[in-house]
């Protein structure tokens, strides 16, 4: 890859990075098209956007957890669910036609994006019970355990909704997706790299930028944005890359 491709990557990996941090999200269905977009193979934007994700998250987790900004009751299912269903997502990647994995993943930005623009979750009036909540982290542990392995994604945009539905505040929703995200991305990276297509140095460059932009982006979370501001801003990114993914897939 030329020189250009590193620069450019690190900034917007940065950038982002930062951004999905505040939200706890990771920000690899951001770098899997935008890599995909910049020359960079399918098959090592995925393994990248996952390791990312890891490396991203983990700073941000930490934060979070300094912060006391996690809810280890119904993020723990989730997340040995998601680590053990995203291997098998990836494992399956190689054999899915990239046309139909990109149109997925356009479909999996619509998505996304709708759910931060228009969700808003509903107060409730009393907490899940046990049962409920060890219910609710296994079905979507499993859901965005194996789907993020499949497409690269991590996927936090799964989790973020439903622990908004169940009551827990802003923050620790962020908190809570960021631990899931951390171990579920890597699980998935691990099953990719089996098959090949890592690039040594692409990955460290990218993961410095990562690093970095995480841990300001949570600390800029923790003191200064709110959620719906950046519920916004995620948003309206997440749809303009759909469109351009979409419109590539028609054209």
């Amino acid at each position: 890859m030329s020189t250009t491709v590193y620069v450019v990557s690190a900034v917007l990996v940065f950038v982002f990075a930062g951004l999905m941090a505040m939200a706890g999200i990771g920000a690899a269905f951001l770098f899997v098209p935008l890599f995909f977009y910049l020359g960079v193979p399918l098959a090592q934007a995925t393994p990248t956007a996952l390791l990312l994700n890891v490396v991203s998250l983990m700073f941000a987790s930490a934060n979070y957890w300094r912060g006391r900004l996690i809810n280890f009751r119904i993020g723990l299912p989730m997340l040995v669910v998601a680590v053990v269903l995203s291997p098998v997502g990836a494992r399956l990647t190689p054999h899915v036609d990239q046309r139909l994995l990109l149109s997925l993943f356009a479909g999996f930005l619509v998505v996304a994006g709708a759910l931060m623009l228009f969700y808003r979750a509903k107060a409730r009036t009393e907490p899940l019970g046990r049962a409920a909540e060890l219910g609710a982290g296994v079905g979507v542990g499993g859901v965005a355990g194996f789907l993020g392995g499949l497409l690269g994604v991590g996927g936090g945009n799964f989790i973020l909704p439903v622990l908004n539905w169940a009551g827990l505040p802003a923050k620790v929703a962020a908190g809570t997706t960021s631990l899931v995200v951390v171990f579920s991305s890597l699980s998935g990276f691990l099953g990719h790299a089996t098959l090949g297509g890592i690039d040594p140095a692409f990955i460290g460059v990218t993961a410095v930028a990562a690093g970095a932009g995480s841990i300001i982006g949570s600390q800029v979370m923790k003191t200064k944005m709110s959620n719906a501001q950046l519920k916004r801003v995620i948003g309206l990114v997440l749809w303009l890359i759909a469109a351009k993914m979409i419109l590539d897939l028609v054209t």
